[in-house]
């Protein structure tokens, strides 16, 4: 299933990302796109996901100096656009994948592309990958252990219904039962002519 092929590369690339556990370390994608072009998208969207986790983690320290954050807000706008990008490129790949695909009379298009569900999937491994870091927390007391353990359970259960709803929409778009139909984000705020602010410093 493609659920758990992309479960795997998502955990891959936490424990990876968390060897050095910098923001600052380079990147380098384990697949070649060539020879596996839905798992070099795949990594490369999780890696954004897991730096983008400890930007918004750092960036809400109180005392952190006005000049940093302000710096750090830049690379988080930056990582989100990449995000953006890279889920679109997600689509253009199962798009091209379905191309063929003798659309059914009575099919019917999906609430959201494929690719912005697998986005969710992998901030869900994020989730429950931090989740379980406070399970097992020594220095945290026995009652907050506790809780953070329902809340694993609620997110490995989402993780599970998400991972078949995933699988389930690519078979029925496979099938024809449903098809693709992908909008573009259209982020307004990186851009020079649809942002006032930055339209009026140009």
């Amino acid at each position: 299933m493609f659920s758990q092929k992309a479960n795997e590369i998502f955990q891959d690339v936490i424990k990876t990302y968390k060897v050095l556990n910098t923001v600052d370390q380079p990147f380098k994608n384990k697949y070649d796109k060539d020879e596996d072009l839905i798992a070099h998208l795949l990594y490369r969207k999780c890696w954004i996901d897991t730096v983008q986790w400890a930007y918004e983690d750092i960036i809400r320290d109180p005392n952190i100096d006005p000049v940093d954050a302000l710096e750090l807000k830049r690379k988080i706008d930056a990582s989100n656009q990449d995000r953006t990008d890279t889920v679109e490129y997600i689509d253009s790949y199962f798009l091209d994948k379905f191309k063929d695909v003798e659309v059914q009379p009575y099919a019917t298009v999906n609430s959201e592309s494929p690719a912005w569900a697998i986005d969710r999937l992998s901030i869900l491994a994020l989730k429950i990958y931090h989740m379980h870091l406070e399970t097992v927390r020594e220095d945290a007391t026995d009652a907050h252990r506790a809780a953070c353990d329902k809340k694993l359970q609620v997110l490995l259960e989402q993780r599970e219904d998400l991972s078949k709803a995933i699988d389930r929409l690519l078979e029925d778009i496979s099938k024809g039962d449903k098809y693709m139909k992908v909008y573009k984000q259209m982020k307004m705020y990186n851009d020079d002519e649809l942002n006032p602010v930055l339209r009026d410093k140009k």
